[in-house]
């Protein structure tokens, strides 16, 4: 196969990882990194979140009420979350607790060891979907909920609940939050749904299979290098299946993410004469971000996908 030989030369070299955290809604300030030993100003609530989206919700939605924990650090991989002796007490101590089961097993481990008070699954909430491996039979939850703004509308509406229930004597400000944050959220919506409606083509190749719901939400067609596990790598057969998708539907654009070497990414535009661009699955924010939140990077992400796939 002549097309794809540099492709198959980096697939010992490549990791692909793909995960990383913290920042909040428009006008909001970004989410705190306090550290978990760190005392809780009086008469606020301390909130321990997983990993940036949910700290993003948790800053916007408590305001001045909350002081915010973000278990994984900006730059991090949160799949591969190890919790300190002082992460573990934190949760255990936290007025509420936001958490994916069964995508930072560490967290779920603390949870059952310290009972925290208040916690909220964000799978209690949103049903995950199904996503089929590249290169297998089988299937693994799709964890990247909160890339689609409209299950962050409903898991704000869900965490607005959990603050009004702990601290009732401040629920008229979670309210007013929750309309502002819905307002931000819509926006999103809205700009993406006008932003992609009229596209030359509808598939979008990237390194990992973060952008399902994304896809979904939109009536995009997401074609995966790699599979939902950031640390998958794709198999020869599956980095030549790539090369052929992308020539037969006419795609401009292989997306990589900015915590992962773009080296596999590259090789596989080279080959085929293909732009590189950035698609963050807003698992953090750092330095190397497009955008300082949330809301911005979102916005960064429809460019580049209106640039990839022709939209008017």
């Amino acid at each position: 196969m002549k097309h794809g030989l540099s492709a198959l030369l980096v697939i010992g070299l490549v990791c692909l990882a793909g995960c990383s955290p913290t920042s909040a809604p428009t006008g909001a300030p970004a989410p705190s990194t306090t550290s978990s030993t760190a005392p809780t100003p009086q008469g606020t609530l301390s909130v321990v979140a997983g990993l940036y989206p949910y700290a993003y919700l948790a800053e916007a939605l408590g305001g001045d009420h909350v002081v915010v924990t973000n278990l994984t650090k900006p730059g991090a991989e949160p799949h591969d979350l190890e919790l300190t002796t002082q992460q573990v007490a934190s949760i255990g101590s936290a007025s509420l607790v936001i958490y994916e089961a069964t995508l930072q097993p560490a967290v779920d481990a603390a949870i059952t060891q310290t009972t925290p008070a208040h916690e909220l699954d964000v799978t209690s909430v949103i049903k995950l979907v199904e996503r089929e491996a590249p290169g297998s039979t089988g299937t693994i939850p799709d964890p990247h909920v909160w890339l689609d703004p409209v299950h962050m509308q409903t898991l704000a509406q869900a965490i607005t609940a959990q603050l009004k229930q702990i601290d009732p004597a401040n629920a008229a400000d979670y309210d007013a939050n929750l309309d502002a944050v819905n307002t931000t959220l819509a926006d999103i919506n809205y700009q993406y749904s006008m932003g992609l409606a009229q596209c030359e083509r509808q598939a979008f190749i990237t390194t990992h299979e973060a952008f399902g719901y994304l896809a979904d939400r939109y009536h995009l067609t997401q074609i995966p290098i790699s599979g939902v596990s950031p640390d998958a790598e794709p198999s020869p057969e599956r980095i030549a299946e790539i090369q052929s998708i992308a020539t037969k539907d006419g795609i401009t654009t292989i997306f990589f993410e900015t915590l992962v070497s773009p080296a596999l990414a590259q090789s596989i535009a080279n080959d085929l004469n293909l732009a590189t661009d950035i698609l963050d699955p807003l698992e953090g924010i750092t330095d190397q971000s497009r955008g300082t939140d949330y809301p911005s990077v979102m916005s960064s992400n429809l460019t580049a996908l209106k640039k990839a796939n022709g939209c008017a």
